[in-house]
């Protein structure tokens, strides 16, 4: 198997399908038997399913996978690195934002690195603008990262990435965090392992639909940053206190199995 794709989808009935076949028509004949896209349904209380299974349709190339706990899009896309079978494994959101051209020159670029991500913020990008606030969100959340973690990363947060299975194989015993800081964690987690990781330019539509409360999830963000930094610091002793206080605002760990 050459390549994996991780389709993480929580109730996402309505933007999972033209998503999905989008990706299926452009993948399947330029890849055979050599792809296999594994659809993450996790939590979902609507048709997400079931649409995914009427798409199946009983190609092994398709596979679904149901958790019927919210363990968060870490959660799922852990899900899926563990199921995963191709040379490289990568991940792309449910709603379509970046197309298939974009995902495969990811695929076509990865080279001698451990890691390649699409970067919306790659001058050459070609990006449907998203809202001011998110923008302004997006852009914070990204300073901290390079405050916190060191990491020369513009873009943790595109939601499109391709690894190789060795360096995830290495990486995944480690990964814990499964919502917001799941992509630094994992990014982290690599640069520390000593795999480099590439960036480059792509191309991405803002969607509707999405239900993501700007401030809530700010919030959130903050406080999943500073619980992880505080994992990979002499000072990890504080963690069960930022887990009683701000930890009660982020979501899941599947790692310990429990909501912080």
């Amino acid at each position: 198997m050459q390549l994996s794709i991780i389709i993480p989808a929580y109730n996402e009935e309505q933007r999972l399908r033209p998503a999905l076949e989008e990706y299926l028509r452009f993948f399947l004949p330029r890849y055979g038997d050599r792809v296999e896209l594994l659809i993450v349904v996790n939590g979902s209380t609507d048709r997400t399913e079931q649409v995914a299974r009427e798409i199946a349709n009983g190609d092994p190339r398709i596979r679904v996978i149901v958790e019927p706990k919210r363990v968060g899009k870490g959660g799922a896309v852990r899900l899926g690195f563990e199921a995963a079978r191709g040379d490289l494994i990568g991940f792309v959101d449910a709603d379509g934002s970046t197309p298939p051209a974009a995902f495969l020159d990811l695929v076509e670029h990865i080279g001698d690195a451990g890691a390649i991500i699409a970067s919306r913020w790659h001058p050459d990008s070609k990006i449907t603008p998203q809202p001011l606030s998110r923008r302004i969100a997006s852009r914070i959340f990204n300073g901290w990262v390079r405050l916190m973690f060191k990491l020369p990363i513009t873009d943790t947060q595109c939601g499109a990435k391709v690894f190789t299975a060795p360096a995830i194989r290495e990486v995944l015993p480690h990964l814990g965090t499964t919502q917001w800081a799941f992509d630094v964690d994992l990014l982290f987690q690599l640069r520390r392992a000593g795999y480099r990781i590439t960036e480059i330019a792509t191309v991405w539509n803002d969607k509707a639909g999405s239900r993501l409360h700007v401030f809530t999830a700010s919030m959130e963000m903050f406080a999943a940053l500073i619980r992880l930094r505080l994992l990979y610091s002499p000072f990890k002793w504080v963690v069960p206190l930022v887990n009683r206080t701000i930890g009660r605002l982020m979501p899941w760990d599947t790692r310990r199995g429990r909501k912080l």
